[in-house]
């Protein structure tokens, strides 16, 4: 599934490589000319509405052409999803009990060949197989039709137009993989997240942090540098070079901390962007969490932006050796923006992540309470919106290195960018958020009959104008958005488990259950919802003081 990329940085080698797993492709066997039409039945959950401005491209889609797919397969229990309570599994366990079942591996891998495609690999822990094909070839299986279009694709604050593969409507299966195969990603490969940043205007700037500075106000445990942890990090494009990484750490006087690249899907560590592409996002990401982590190992996982890339670079980084502490997405989108079986696949390897002692920390977007949405609706952005993602909200800080002069909810009006959060429409509510005061609106004006899972978790300093201190491509600038506090606090859980000798895994329950360790944000709005004492859909339960959630941590673990 993964494939080192040569841009490794200074990373050992085998850093962030899985366990083996199936890799020798079996070969299609051709479909005779006259052979019978496939009997297909409904994919649950594959419908796809057409993409935002779809119009045909200059040049036609290649029938000939080779399509990769991902196919998710049912667990061997499907009744029987890992605890992320429960004490954390070793990848080898992990696989056993909540993996695939091996015939239905073997029943996708011949049928996938019967009906003319390519089987590349299979992995069992993950439940993935990866298939390849004609584009004629491909749209039969799965009972679609694939056009080559342009559309609006989302792209933070604002809007550009790309060429992709598109296709409307629902999938079919072949009738024999009915209820085995639960989704089918790939083929529509229009983009599918947004990174979740901001860079501030030079004269809109009123203060900014190093990320060592942010630490210090956030009070992350002393005598911990993220010693003997590993940080994922999952990005969607961009890349970075060693010399900007070199540059920055020399300049906070730290040592350049161990980053390896690993492609996923053929993407890779490719840099050209620009600051304000995705080269900015990546090295946003790692600059704040290794400026907070430097004794830290990092690998960063490129992805095509799909619904396919994004679920298998969240599942190869889950599923890697050394399995990691934490794993940091600063990317997302509208929950409606995604399909059924793409965010139900997702939501399942992030929780393959937290049953293996991963705390996953996750951006919750940087457009207010709608998420950019033009329809008059509130929208919850994926994956923060996941109960196994630790959402991350925004906030304006004002400090010092002694004190917090002034810290509320970042909303910086219409086109400046305000912190996400909600409620989610699509999961119900954790019984760890019970009690504390979920909305019942999913949506403006619009009642559900019970409140869905609360978004955001935690917040930290995301205001671009209040904002972090980085580098990119040899220029110094100051970004922002809650992309910067993704890192941030995956860093800070890198910390508390080098503290704690302990992974943490899902760390909303144990949040959740303290009565201290948060700042209390209680002013501002971030469209729909306002701010107040205890947890809100703002900034969650607040931004840290690390030191006292450490020792609420070593009490629940004692």
């Amino acid at each position: 599934m993964t494939e080192p990329n040569g841009d490794a940085g200074s990373g050992s080698p085998g850093q962030g490589r899985e366990a083996p797993k199936q890799a020798t492709p079996r070969q299609a066997t051709p479909r005779p000319p006259d052979s019978e039409p496939l009997e297909l039945v409904p994919l649950p959950g594959s419908e796809r509405p057409p993409a935002e401005g779809a119009r045909p491209a200059a040049v036609p889609l290649d029938p000939g052409g080779t399509v990769m797919v991902t196919l998710v397969v049912r667990r061997k229990s499907a009744a029987v999803a890992p605890d992320p309570l429960a004490p954390h599994s070793t990848p080898a366990d992990a696989a056993a009990a909540h993996g695939a079942d091996p015939t239905d591996i073997a029943l996708v891998v011949d049928t996938m060949t019967r009906v003319g495609l390519t089987v590349l690999d299979t992995d069992i822990a993950s439940r993935r197989v990866h298939v390849s094909g004609a584009t004629a070839r491909v749209c039969e299986a799965f009972g679609t039709t694939l056009a080559s279009v342009t559309s609006i694709a989302p792209a933070g604050a604002a809007a550009e137009r790309c060429e992709h593969r598109h296709r409307t409507g629902g999938l079919s299966i072949p009738k024999e993989l009915d209820g085995i195969v639960t989704a089918v990603l790939g083929l529509d490969d229009r983009p599918q997240a947004r990174a979740q940043f901001r860079i501030a205007f030079p004269h809109a700037v009123s203060v900014s942090y190093t990320p060592p500075q942010l630490g210090e106000i956030y009070r992350f445990p002393a005598d911990t540098d993220g010693t003997g942890q590993t940080i994922a990090i999952i990005e969607l494009g961009g890349g970075y070079g060693p010399s900007d990484l070199d540059a920055y750490f020399n300049g906070l006087e730290l040592p350049t901390p161990s980053v390896t690249a690993v492609g996923v899907d053929g993407a890779a560590n490719a840099p050209g962007t620009g600051q304000d592409g995705a080269d900015g996002e990546v090295l946003l990401d790692i600059e704040v969490a290794g400026a907070l982590c430097p004794a830290a190992s990092f690998v960063v996982y490129f992805a095509p932006n799909t619904d396919a890339g994004f679920l298998d670079a969240i599942a190869d980084a889950a599923h890697a050796i050394p399995t990691p502490t934490a794993m940091s997405i600063s990317w997302g989108q509208s929950e409606d923006q995604w399909t059924a079986q793409a965010r139900g696949a997702m939501d399942d390897a992030l929780l393959d992540a937290v049953a293996l002692g991963v705390t996953v920390t996750a951006a919750a977007g940087d457009n207010g309470s709608s998420n950019g949405s033009r329809d008059g609706s509130d929208h919850a952005d994926f994956p923060a919106s996941s109960p196994h993602a630790l959402a991350c909200g925004g906030t304006t800080l004002q400090a010092t290195a002694a004190a917090v002069i002034s810290e509320v909810v970042w909303n910086d009006g219409p086109g400046g960018g305000a912190t996400g959060g909600g409620v989610s429409d699509v999961f119900g509510m954790p019984a760890w958020q019970s009690g504390v005061g979920i909305p019942g609106a999913g949506r403006q004006g619009a009642r559900v009959a019970a409140p869905g899972r609360g978004v955001p978790d935690v917040a930290g300093n995301a205001d671009p104008n209040t904002g972090y201190q980085v580098l990119v491509h040899g220029v110094r600038a100051v970004y922002g958005g809650t992309s910067a506090v993704a890192p941030l606090w995956a860093a800070l859980v890198a910390r508390f488990a080098q503290s704690l000798g302990t992974p943490l895994g899902l760390l909303q329950p144990k949040l959740y259950g303290m009565s201290t360790g948060f700042r209390d944000i209680t002013v501002g709005d971030n469209g729909s919802y306002s701010a107040g004492q205890g947890w809100d859909a703002c900034t969650g339960l607040g931004t840290p003081d690390g030191t006292a959630i450490l020792a609420g941590l070593a009490a629940a673990v004692e």
